[in-house]
């Protein structure tokens, strides 16, 4: 048989069966509090952040099952650092740091979602997210950071 797809973002651990899960899986004919139970289990490590899921229902038979990703880089580091938003000019004004240690800590996390083959190379994906947001890390500047890891620098950090 056909099988849907329904792609939402919902804050980790407070799916409901009100909008927007109800109305795009309703029409489907699955059982709602199941759906709710399963996503509110599976998000419950990103509360407080949006997260993408993916509800795939087989319409025939009525069964689902749910795919939670991983919330965008940017999320993960406004969460770890407890902060609301980046700078309004990244060039100028720096509005926080981000420990070599924390933004490991993230790379780890978005890992299977990231293009690198490692967790040294993960991490400097995540400091690159750093330069957009004005964020330093560990004080400096993030393309400073980005090249010492290149040079070794981290290496005893980052293994």
């Amino acid at each position: 048989m056909a099988k849907e797809t329904v792609e939402i973002l919902i804050e980790g651990g407070k799916a409901t069966p009100g909008p927007p899960l109800g109305p795009a899986i309703g029409p489907l004919g699955i059982n709602m509090m199941q759906v709710v139970e399963q996503i509110n289990s599976k998000t419950s490590d990103f509360a407080g952040i949006k997260v993408p899921v993916k509800v795939i229902v087989d319409v025939g038979t009525k069964e689902f099952e749910v795919e939670v990703g991983t919330p965008p880089t940017t999320a993960l580091i406004l969460d770890e650092l407890n902060i609301e938003k980046g700078s309004q000019d990244p060039g100028l004004d720096k509005v926080a740091d981000l420990s070599i240690d924390q933004a490991k800590k993230i790379a780890r996390m978005k890992f299977d979602s990231l293009l690198s083959n490692d967790y040294k190379m993960a991490t400097k994906e995540v400091i690159g997210t750093c330069v957009s947001m004005g964020l330093t890390v560990d004080g400096k500047d993030p393309k400073v950071v980005q090249k010492e890891i290149d040079e070794g620098i981290y290496d005893d950090q980052l293994q």
